[in-house]
């Protein structure tokens, strides 16, 4: 069987669409190491894969798992940590995959170091994109501002002097935008289905849409009698406590339901009594509530986008970041989804009962949803993976 590894960066939404792949491509026999971070080494390992610690090869760059946001949006901060990384890790993993002679690489689309090690090393390489794919067509539905826009712009100069020292240790680099970007050219797994993927028409067959990579539970779920509504802002950008009391305030003895998870950093006594019809958590199984409620008002990460739509569960959205507004602009244009325009109480509570009390917002999600269903997953994602490498050889 063949030899295959597979590079990540230390965030879990990038994470964790890959998992099942893994899973199932050790089911199948083949050999899979993963080049990652600690914060990610249980999850890796529990899929039989050998995981392989990078946190010693990013010792000038300290990355935390919210550095995987920021990776997306900083062109000269992702830059800085794709040549430091690759250059630490030139002299032990290279030397190391150059003696395992791995069959595949397949890197997330962030961790570059694992698309410049298999160009390096000439080994076929698939990107991973747990987010949209980005071409010219469906890059205008992230809105970046004028001010974001000149940034990239300016960090460009800076970002390919830097490349010039990969090009020193025998990478064949051009400049970053040939790192950062693929073309159609580029064997790509993308996470999600085309029909929600945006102008999924203009990107080539190595495009394969499988479909959100969506764990399973060993157990049913039984859905409670009264409504419920699910309020979380995700593992990274959830320093939000003013948020979090201006949605009890709003939705405190209403007629549903309240389930939020407010993350690992919120002080929980500080919210004080809780309304009766309040559950508030640092952190649930998304997957096991998503099941039990009617409507979830999100930060639109990927990942918990996919997730909701893939139960068929309407959304109220709320980005906090440039990559979480593509998504949201895309739930909405689908009729999936409404704005959270501002995070007043009033505004909350108007959002919420919109949501709910206009069923096209549910019928457009049970739409998505049956894209979703309709895709080949994780299999056809390890399919992709094998078949690469069979023609290869």
């Amino acid at each position: 069987m063949s030899k295959i590894a597979f590079f990540g960066i230390p965030a879990h939404g990038h994470t964790n669409p890959t998992l099942a792949v893994v899973k199932e491509l050790v089911r199948r026999g083949h050999e899979v190491r993963y080049y990652s971070y600690d914060c990610l080494k249980e999850k890796i390992e529990a899929t039989g894969a050998e995981y392989i610690s990078c946190d010693s090869y990013d010792i000038q760059m300290k990355l935390m798992p919210q550095d995987g946001e920021r990776i997306g949006k900083d062109i000269a901060f992702s830059t800085e940590i794709l040549v430091k990384t690759t250059l630490a890790m030139d002299d032990t993993i290279i030397d190391e995959m150059s003696q395992w002679k791995s069959d595949c690489i397949v890197a997330d689309s962030m961790a570059l170091w694992g698309k410049l090690a298999a160009y390096k090393l000439s080994v076929p390489f698939i990107s991973s994109t747990t987010t949209f794919a980005f071409n010219q067509h469906s890059a205008k539905i992230m809105k970046q501002d004028i001010t974001q826009l000149l940034k990239m712009l300016f960090s460009i100069p800076k970002a390919n002097k830097l490349i010039k020292k990969l090009r020193a240790k025998g990478y064949p680099v051009k400049n970053i935008l040939s790192v950062v970007q693929n073309d159609n050219d580029t064997n790509t797994i993308v996470y999600t289905s085309p029909e929600f993927q945006p102008c999924s028409d203009t990107f080539s067959d190595k495009y394969t849409f499988v479909g959100p990579s969506i764990r399973t539970l060993d157990h049913d779920v039984i859905k409670p009698q009264r409504r419920t509504i699910y309020i979380s802002m995700g593992t990274v950008n959830n320093l939000m406590k003013n948020f979090y009391r201006n949605c009890i305030v709003a939705l405190k003895d209403s007629d549903f339901d309240v389930i939020m998870s407010v993350g690992e950093l919120i002080d929980l006594e500080g919210f004080g009594d809780l309304p009766q019809n309040f559950t508030i958590a640092r952190s649930v199984n998304q997957i096991e509530v998503l099941q039990q409620v009617d409507a979830f008002l999100t930060h639109c990460g990927m990942n918990s986008v996919s997730e909701a739509l893939y139960y068929k569960v309407p959304l109220v959205l709320f980005p906090q970041t440039p990559e979480q507004g593509g998504v949201a602009y895309r739930v909405n244009e689908l009729g999936a989804g409404i704005y959270l325009q501002e995070d007043s109480p009033e505004k909350i509570k108007e959002a919420i009962q919109e949501v709910l009390k206009n069923h096209s917002y549910k019928q457009s999600a049970e739409e998505i949803s049956n894209g979703f269903h309709r895709c080949g997953g994780y299999r056809l994602a390890a399919d992709k993976i094998e078949n690469l490498i069979n023609k290869e050889q």
